[in-house]
C-alpha cells in the first residue's frame, strides 16, 4: 500500500488589520508551501520539525492539508475525520467527526479558506453523495447538500461553492453551500482531479483527461497540467504562461500561482486576477519532485 508524505515550509506568522482592501497591493510570494511526496508514511514537516505522522492500514489517503499550514484532515479506515497537527511542540490529534466515507483515495476533506471549517463527504450507496461540515474543533456539525462529484473537493475562498469531480471521472460538479444544489461544470467532459477554486467559484482548476486515458486510483497527484475553466460557460481560459505547467492554485485574494517545471528548481508565476504576470518565485531544490499541495506565503 502506497502512504504519502508531506512537507510544508514554515507556518506564518500573519497580523490581519482593518485596512481597506485597496489600500495595498498583496505582499509578493515567498514560495513557502505544502508539499507532497511518496514514502513508506505520511508526514507534515515544517521548517524541519515533523507536525504530523500517519502509519497503518487505518489510513486510507483521504487527506487535506490547512490553508493555513498548520493541521492535516484525514479520514480513517473506519470513517472517522481527524484533526492533527501541532500544539506546543507536542503531536496532536482529535477525531471530530463520524461516518465519513471510507477507503476511497480521492474522497478527500477540503478545508474553508479560514481553515476553521471542513466538509468531507458521508459514507453511502446512492448516486450522490451527501457532503457534510464540521468545525475543525469538532462542533457545529451539519449537511451542505449532495453532489455527484465529492472527489478531491475544494472550497472557494467565499464559502459558497464546492467543487470535485465524479467517481468515474465524467465531469465536474459544483455544490453550492447556501441553497445546497449541484451542478455539472459545462465544457469538462472527463477529469480525474480538482485543484482550486476561485475565490468566487467561477473558475475552477483541473486535471482534464481525454477518453483514452487512464483515469488513475483517486491518489492525489504529484504533479498535473491545469486546465481552467468558467463554471458557468464552460469555456477553457488560457492560462498566459510558458513552460512546462505542471500545476496552478488560486489565492484566496484572486491571484492564480502557475507551477511551472524546472532544474534544479520549479518555479512558481503568480498572475493576477486578469491575468498580468505579477510576480515568478524558485521553489526550493529539495521540493522539485514533490506535489505542491498548499501555498503559505
Amino acid at each position: 500500500m502506497k502512504y504519502w508524505a508531506l512537507a510544508a515550509g514554515a507556518a506564518l506568522a500573519v497580523t490581519t488589520a482593518a485596512v481597506p482592501a485597496q489600500a495595498a497591493a498583496p505582499a509578493p510570494l515567498t514560495g513557502k508551501g505544502v508539499y507532497l511526496s511518496y514514502g513508506n508514511d505520511i508526514r507534515v514537516l515544517s521548517g524541519g520539525r515533523t507536525l504530523w505522522t500517519a502509519r497503518g492500514a487505518s489510513f486510507t489517503g483521504q487527506f487535506s492539508a490547512s490553508p493555513d499550514g498548520r493541521k492535516v484532515a484525514w479520514i480513517d479506515g473506519k470513517g472517522r475525520l481527524h484533526v492533527s497537527g501541532l500544539d506546543g511542540g507536542k503531536a496532536t490529534d482529535k477525531i471530530i467527526a463520524k461516518g465519513a466515507a471510507a477507503g476511497g483515495p480521492c474522497m478527500t476533506p477540503a478545508w474553508s479558506a479560514d481553515s476553521r471549517r471542513i466538509a468531507f463527504p458521508l459514507a453511502g450507496s446512492a448516486e450522490r453523495t451527501t457532503v457534510a461540515v464540521v468545525g475543525a474543533g469538532g462542533r457545529g456539525l451539519g449537511r451542505l447538500g449532495t453532489t455527484p462529484g465529492p472527489c478531491h473537493l475544494t472550497w472557494s475562498a467565499d464559502g459558497r461553492t464546492l467543487a470535485g469531480y465524479a467517481g468515474d471521472t465524467a465531469g465536474v460538479h459544483l455544490l453550492d453551500t447556501g441553497s445546497r444544489v449541484s451542478r455539472k461544470v459545462p465544457g469538462v467532459k472527463l477529469a480525474n482531479h480538482v485543484e482550486s477554486l476561485s475565490p468566487d467559484g467561477r473558475r475552477v482548476v483541473v486535471n482534464a483527461i481525454g477518453a483514452n486515458a487512464d483515469a488513475g486510483d483517486g491518489s492525489w497527484p504529484l504533479s498535473f497540467t491545469p486546465s481552467i475553466y468558467d463554471t458557468k460557460t464552460g469555456k477553457k481560459i488560457s492560462i498566459p504562461v510558458g513552460g512546462r505547467l505542471i500545476g496552478a492554485h488560486y489565492l484566496e485574494d484572486g491571484r492564480l500561482v502557475v507551477r511551472v517545471a524546472g532544474s534544479p528548481a520549479n518555479t512558481l508565476v503568480v498572475l493576477s486576477p486578469s491575468g498580468k504576470r505579477l510576480q515568478s518565485v524558485s521553489e526550493k531544490a529539495a521540493d522539485r519532485g514533490h506535489g505542491l499541495l498548499r501555498i503559505l506565503g
